[in-house]
C-alpha cells in the first residue's frame, strides 16, 4: 500500500474536497435544464443561462457555506486521523466525504428550488409555455435570464 505523510493526506485531502464541492455544484446548476433542443424564434419558449446565477448572493452564500464545512471537516480528519491505519483512515475519509456530499446537497436543494421557482413565475408572467436552458438551445428564444437575476436579486 501507498504510505503517504500527513501533509500530502492534508493536500490531496483539500484538492478532493474543492473538485467534489465545485462539481457538485456545476452538476447543480447544469441540472434545471438538460436534453438537446433547438427553439424557433417563438413567443412562447423561453430560454435561461444557468451559468450567470452563481454571482448570486444565494449561491456565494451556499457556496461561502459549503466552503466552512470543508476546512471543517479537514481540520476534523486530520485531527481524528492522526493515530489511524491506512485502512482506517480510509473509511473515516469515505464517511466524511459521504457526509460532505449530503451537507452540499441540503445546502444547493433550496437554492435550486428558488430558481426553479423565479423561472416558472418570470415565465408565467411572460405567457412563456417553456423555458430552456440556453446551452441547449441553438437558436431562437426569449432570453429571461436577467429577468430572473432581478427576481432572485430583491
Amino acid at each position: 500500500m501507498i504510505q503517504l505523510k500527513k501533509a500530502q493526506v492534508k493536500i490531496v485531502s483539500v484538492l478532493i474536497a474543492l473538485v467534489f464541492v465545485g462539481s457538485v455544484v456545476a452538476l447543480a446548476l447544469t441540472q434545471s435544464g438538460t436534453g438537446v433542443a433547438s427553439a424557433a424564434s417563438s413567443s412562447n419558449v423561453g430560454v435561461v443561462d444557468y451559468r450567470q446565477f452563481t454571482t448570486l448572493k444565494i449561491y456565494t452564500d451556499a457556496e461561502a457555506e459549503m466552503q466552512k464545512a470543508v476546512q471543517q471537516a479537514q481540520q476534523e480528519f486530520n485531527e481524528k486521523s492522526a493515530n489511524m491505519s491506512d485502512e482506517e483512515k480510509q473509511a473515516y475519509y469515505q464517511q466524511t466525504m459521504e457526509r460532505l456530499q449530503q451537507q452540499n446537497t441540503d445546502l444547493m436543494e433550496p437554492v435550486q428550488k428558488q430558481v426553479e421557482d423565479a423561472v416558472k413565475a418570470i415565465a408565467e408572467a411572460k405567457g412563456l409555455s417553456v423555458v430552456l436552458n440556453k446551452d441547449t438551445v441553438v437558436y431562437g428564444g426569449t432570453d429571461i435570464t436577467q429577468d430572473v437575476i432581478k427576481k432572485l436579486s430583491k
